[in-house]
């Protein structure tokens, strides 16, 4: 059998790039599996995606998250977003019981405003002491504990403001509570719940205090119980832990000539502030034989600064000055993730959790493949 033969660096760049062209995208399918190139190793290697994978940071807040996974498959970047958005479990308003809702809005909408509400808490209760509500073996919702349920309360009555001003016009003036906003619900501890989200910063409490939920006219009441249970995505939006979760691949720019003068000027407004940079030539470049820079020292040159602001949107192949000049493509193993969390957990705390997921789905499939060999 002859050997293995290594494709060259530049063979496995064009590979792992898609091609962006004026009006059409190219190279876009896969080929790094066994069987597609004659001569070639493509197998799959643990110790090859061990050396070759990594992460890179951008940005990190509890709220927001950038990263980049390289040298992973999009399927797996793909099964780790489905994972943020659908399979990590949050709590959310699951039943509300209207006793009283004299306002304007419909009790099913306010049901929905509520249940569409992020909370938070403490991180201990919520992920080790709150379990899932089990159903009953009729299907109905099964009993309520402490364990499984927490309680809310919102009874807010709008009345006249006494002190008002008597040309007052503004209603959060002229009447005490006016405006109904999430800060104006309250947590009922039950159990050891009161232990557990004791603390100011461990209470159960809206994530943006200033979410508005109705607004209220003198003798209009609100007056509900609500009751919050664990839920994935996959059941119900409200469940998702994310407000948002994408990737994009890595832009790539390549300049094949040099673009000089004025066109290195235009050149840099075909792209988002900050992608192309505009240098001066220096004289070791202009007396470099073969360097397209020969006679031009000192004038002004692009050169791509920073490729990942950019949003391909292919501007540059638009002008007839820059054919030619120019090469626009995506990195296919390079995925820019961006995460936005809700509240409930801190966004670099998603990423590890879609990852625990993954590996136990990983495992429960190893489990069902071994009894099938069997």
């Amino acid at each position: 059998m002859a050997p293995f033969v290594k494709p060259s660096e530049a063979e496995l760049e064009r590979r792992r790039t898609i091609q962006i062209n004026d009006e059409t995208v190219t190279n876009i399918s896969s080929t790094d599996f066994p069987g597609h190139y004659p001569g070639e190793d493509n197998s799959w290697s643990f110790e090859t995606f061990k050396n070759t994978f990594r992460v890179e940071h951008h940005y990190l807040t509890p709220a927001e998250s950038s990263f980049s996974l390289i040298g992973a498959d999009a399927a797996i970047a793909n099964a780790l977003r489905r994972i943020l958005i659908s399979e990590i479990p949050t709590l959310a308003i699951e039943t509300v019981y209207v006793y009283n809702n004299t306002s304007v809005i419909q009790d099913e909408v306010l049901c929905h405003r509520l249940g569409l509400i992020p909370f938070t808490g403490s991180k201990k209760g919520i992920r080790e002491f709150l379990r899932w509500r089990r159903k009953a073996e009729d299907g109905t919702p099964g009993p309520v504990y402490d364990y499984n349920t927490v309680q809310l309360r919102l009874q807010v009555e709008c009345t006249r403001n006494p002190s008002a001003a008597p040309d007052e016009r503004e209603p959060t003036k002229l009447y005490h509570h006016a405006h109904v906003y999430a800060r104006d619900i309250e947590f009922v501890p039950a159990g050891r719940q009161a232990d557990l989200f004791q603390a100011p910063e461990d209470i159960i409490r809206p994530v943006n205090p200033d979410i508005l939920v109705a607004k209220l006219r003198p003798g209009q009441v609100i007056d509900l119980q609500m009751h919050m249970h664990k839920g994935v995505g996959a059941d119900h939006a409200k469940f998702s832990p994310v407000a948002t979760a994408s990737y994009r691949l890595l832009p790539t720019i390549t300049i094949t000539r040099p673009i000089l003068g004025r066109d290195a000027d235009k050149f840099a407004r075909c792209f988002p502030r900050g992608v192309i940079a505009l240098e001066r030539v220096s004289a070791a470049e202009a007396n470099t034989p073969g360097s397209g820079y020969e006679g031009h020292e000192g004038e002004k040159k692009a050169v791509v600064a920073d490729p990942m602001k950019d949003t391909v949107s292919r501007e540059c192949l638009r002008h007839p000055e820059f054919e030619g000049k120019v090469k626009l493509g995506r990195r296919r193993d390079h995925f820019i993730f961006s995460i936005e969390s809700t509240g409930q957990w801190d966004s670099d705390e998603l990423l590890l959790e879609a990852i625990k997921t993954m590996k136990k789905k990983c495992e429960r499939l190893e489990k069902q493949v071994i009894n099938m060999v069997r």
